[in-house]
């Protein structure tokens, strides 16, 4: 008996494996698995906030990325406007410092 050394072509698994519309179907329900009402952050503001501060205290501050780079903390809380508005504002300032000025 001899060996093959073709492999069988590979088959898609899980989603890949199901049309676009099933798909499309599945990601659809991911906001209505549970009903609003039920859902504890969304009722109580206070409960939402303390969830929060408490899982901020438990990671060690060495492990928190915004702990390391507070000026990625700073660009995650712009919308894509105002960033790149910043860009922008960043690469002029950066073209006016590398031309010098020439006055007569």
């Amino acid at each position: 008996m001899t060996e093959s050394s073709e492999e069988p072509p590979k088959r898609k698994r899980g989603l890949a494996a199901l049309s676009p519309e099933r798909r499309r179907a599945i990601a659809a329900m991911g906001g209505r698995s549970v009903p609003a009402e039920k859902r504890a952050f969304s009722q109580d503001p206070q409960f939402a906030a303390k969830a929060g501060r408490k899982g901020g205290t438990l990671a060690k501050a060495e492990n928190r990325f915004f702990s390391r780079f507070p000026e990625k903390a700073v660009l995650a809380g712009q919308t894509s406007a105002e960033m790149r508005r910043a860009k922008a504002e960043a690469e002029v300032a950066a073209t006016a410092m590398e031309k010098p000025t020439t006055e007569s």
